[in-house]
């Protein structure tokens, strides 16, 4: 009998994948890279035959013992649409398959900022109706080991039904190369808002590097249900000391009502994330109340409920009455209110945010929160009401950022089998901290992915932080972010890197600049000279060598272009700083002669250093070359950051 079912559980154990199953990114609609092998794989039972027909090609392999099988076509020039057939003990076909050219599109939330929040988004998402641009939404996923494939994700393609969700910078990316090109355009997006580089990188690239050997030898073995149950079971005890119990279902349902008695929640500042706050790290659903107070002139009228933004969902209401609901954590709530939904004397503000993971509440700027109804304004910014309804999953409270790898483990290692032409990465936000091991952390993700994926030094192009007010930063004080812009521009010494610079086109308020039109445009442009041989510049002007000729510093750079420019109707350059021994920078007169910049200060007689763009926000910068790119930001001396002692460290 013992041997009868120990001989049932094995059979059981060989048929676990019974009917052959591909991976999620290998699908209907979706593009293979063109002129490289194509690797079709997946699992099925131990030793089952597997044939694939593409495209008058028939290739077989056999499943290993592990029930997984991977074999190769040979490569195909850019056309279709093809059809893919799988065969085992069962039959998959894809339908609609092009051949072309395969990005892949990573990086933190300026990359992963959907189309319909860009500029101009409904006359963009109006227009985007091209058939041979196709798009794999990698779904959010996080794991402490190495995964066959990834949670979820779909090839959409191209149309204005579906382009809405698209990562608006690989989408103006992907339009500018089939513009030029006229060949299929693959985008395959996996990106996560907020997310370190750390957790973009395989734990083998620590182990090999000196930086960071240490870190990752004392990083635990991760189980993180145990992690998430103990963070869960914190979190508990945390809402149980703010007088917080969790409701029975329908209690929660008179929340939006006007009466309904609040008098008992605790209260909150908003705007504020709420990790940084009484709630800590919960995922889940909060609801937030606020009573205000409406004059006999102002009640009865239209009026416009600004919420700036929410993270990641929010249905708000008014008086009891939905007036508005948004699926974006990056996209600032305007709701119109209608005649009579305001009333003389008191009214009630409430707000259901639903938060998947990461951070959540009402954030951004506090000037954002605000009841405009004719000229009245009313400030919402400030002490809401608060309640916990629901906490979501324990194993979803542990964040991308928790421990290094968790991203590569889960959004990057199930994609490596793909054949690809490149990458396109926009981050750095969140190391600016740790700016100067950035020099090392991110040179060491890109040969990373490069040694994995198996594709030669393939090219990888990167946005340089936009402008933006993190900390008013600058010469003087310091600048994290252009210590950031500084080591991203370190890291063109990698072979068939390329850097889009973005600080003319920067908003210092917003983390998020709409403006991605031009982040594409300029990343495409890169891309059409080094790999597709368009013979056109595609930089601004880059720094090369300095020469000190009495009180002033002349300044020379590659890029040029077509010449040198200053985008200033009086032809002023803006942006240079100059300094003498004592490291004091001075705001400089510069002007153009030829293919160099000469800088100088009444203040400095004997100058030794040149900045340009040294700041969080240098948004004066005007330098640029008349082909229209923007100058690399740069300094001519070495001394020292502030961030020479941030280094990346387990909690």
């Amino acid at each position: 009998m013992k041997l009868r079912i120990l001989t049932l559980l094995f059979l059981i154990s060989l048929s676990g994948y019974s009917n052959v199953k591909l991976p999620k990114v290998l699908g209907d609609n979706m593009v293979l890279q063109r002129n490289k092998p194509i690797n079709v794989w997946g699992w099925a039972d131990a030793g089952e035959k597997v044939s694939v027909q593409f495209n008058k090609q028939s290739v077989s392999a056999k499943a290993d013992k592990t029930g997984k099988w991977f074999l190769t076509l040979k490569p195909e020039a850019a056309g279709g649409p093809y059809q893919l057939t799988i065969k085992g003990k069962n039959s998959i076909t894809l339908s609609n398959i092009l051949v072309g050219e395969v990005w892949v599109c990573s990086g933190q939330s300026n990359m992963e900022w959907p189309l319909r929040a860009a500029n101009h988004a409904e006359k963009e998402i109006k227009a985007a109706n091209y058939s041979m641009i196709r798009h794999f939404g990698v779904q959010k996923s996080v794991s402490s080991k190495l995964e066959d494939d990834v949670k979820g994700g779909e090839w959409k393609v191209c149309s204005p039904e579906n382009a809405g969700e698209f990562t608006a910078v690989g989408y103006f990316f992907a339009r500018e190369l089939y513009n030029e090109l006229k060949i299929p355009i693959g985008l395959v997006h996996t990106s996560w808002g907020g997310t370190h580089s750390e957790t973009w990188t395989s734990r083998e690239a620590f182990e090999q590097s000196a930086e960071f050997k240490d870190m990752i030898a004392s990083m635990p073995q991760l189980d993180l249900e145990a992690i998430a149950k103990q963070k869960s079971e914190a979190l508990m005890k945390k809402l149980t000391g703010l007088g917080i119990t969790l409701p029975k279902a329908e209690e929660a349902k008179q929340w939006n009502q006007k009466d309904f008695s609040d008098i008992n929640w605790p209260t909150m500042s908003l705007p504020g994330l709420w990790e940084g706050k009484a709630l800590g790290d919960l995922d889940g659903v909060v609801w937030f109340r606020k009573t205000i107070s409406i004059t006999k002139e102002d009640a009865g009228k239209e009026a416009i409920l600004q919420l700036a933004m929410i993270d990641d969902i929010d249905e708000t209401f008014v008086n009891g009455v939905q007036v508005g609901s948004t699926k974006a954590y990056n996209e600032k709530r305007d709701y119109v209110l209608e005649i009579d939904q305001l009333r003389q004397g008191e009214n009630v503000i409430a707000i259901r945010v639903t938060d998947t993971g990461g951070g959540g509440g009402v954030y951004g700027d506090a000037a954002d929160m605000k009841l405009i109804i004719g000229k009245s304004v009313i400030s919402l910014a400030g002490d809401w009401k608060f309640q916990v309804e629901k906490v979501q999953g324990a194993g979803s409270s542990i964040g991308p950022n928790a421990y290094p790898t968790l991203l590569y483990n889960a959004m990057i290692h199930p994609l490596l089998n793909l054949g690809i032409q490149g990458a396109i990465w926009y981050q750095g936000e969140s190391n600016a901290g740790r700016a100067y091991q950035y020099r090392t952390a991110f040179p060491l993700m890109i040969t990373d992915w490069r040694t994995h994926w198996k594709q030669g030094n393939f090219p990888f192009y990167f946005v340089q932080l936009a402008s933006f007010n993190s900390a008013n930063g600058d010469s003087e004080h310091g600048s994290t972010w252009a210590e950031l812009r500084e080591a991203q521009t370190m890291t063109l010494s990698l072979l068939h890197t390329g850097m889009a610079v973005t600080t003319d086109i920067g908003e210092a308020n917003d983390i998020h600049p709409r403006n991605k039109q031009d982040v594409g445009k300029r990343l495409a442009a890169i891309a059409l000279h080094d790999v597709y041989g368009k013979n056109s510049e595609y930089s601004g002007p880059v720094y090369q060598s300095m020469k000190v000729e009495g009180n002033n510093i002349r300044i020379s750079f590659t890029h040029v272009g077509s010449g040198l420019m200053a985008k200033d109707k009086y032809g002023y350059l803006k942006g240079f700083e100059i300094a003498g021994s004592d490291q004091k920078f001075y705001y400089a007169k510069a002007w153009i002669e030829g293919n160099s910049v000469v800088v100088s200060s009444d203040q400095v007689s004997n100058p030794v250093a040149v900045r340009f763009a040294w700041a969080d926000n240098p948004e004066d910068a005007n330098f640029f070359n008349k082909d229209g790119f923007p100058a690399v930001p740069f300094r001519t001396d070495t001394w020292k950051g502030i961030t020479e002692n941030g280094k990346f460290k387990i909690e």
